[in-house]
């Protein structure tokens, strides 16, 4: 009982993720499309938004994926070590690309308004997206060994 039910809140969440990211593919398109219409935005930063919110969406998407899967794989009896090292390296990678660009949009928007004082926020972006990357590394190089013996 107490594991269907597990299953159950594992793929609603992984359902609510999916959803999530389907609603903010349709927003990205949607402020694409009126940014185009519209003479008032610049079309570089425009694009870069739209990416920057598709590449979130496919985070959402990634992560209900790796809750649904971490589950069913469980019950496959496949091996839950490499699912999670794969579903992890996928999210972190994701959100790293996001972080990115999210700090690419912020240095652009910067030097158009000279504001170039302002630009230690992006590169504190960038140095905690070289630190995330880091310890992606880490957890990588640590959990090698817990997943080759799992895997024998």
């Amino acid at each position: 009982m107490l594991h269907q039910y597990k299953t159950g809140v594992a793929l609603l969440f992984s359902g609510v993720f999916h959803l999530l990211a389907l609603l903010l593919v349709g927003l990205s398109f949607s402020t694409f499309f009126n940014g185009l219409f519209s003479s008032d935005g610049d079309m570089v930063t425009l694009v870069i938004k739209a990416i920057n919110t598709l590449v979130i969406a496919l985070a959402m998407y990634e992560l209900g994926l790796g809750v649904g899967k971490e589950y069913a794989a469980e019950e496959a009896g496949e091996n839950i070590f490499q699912n999670i090292r794969r579903t992890i390296t996928r999210f972190v990678g994701t959100v790293c690309i996001a972080l990115v660009l999210e700090a690419l949009i912020m240095i652009i928007k910067y030097s158009q308004l000279d504001l170039a004082g302002n630009l230690y926020y992006p590169v504190a972006i960038l140095v905690a997206c070289a630190f995330l990357l880091l310890a992606l590394g880490a957890f990588l190089a640590l959990t090698r060994q817990v997943c080759d013996i799992a895997a024998d």
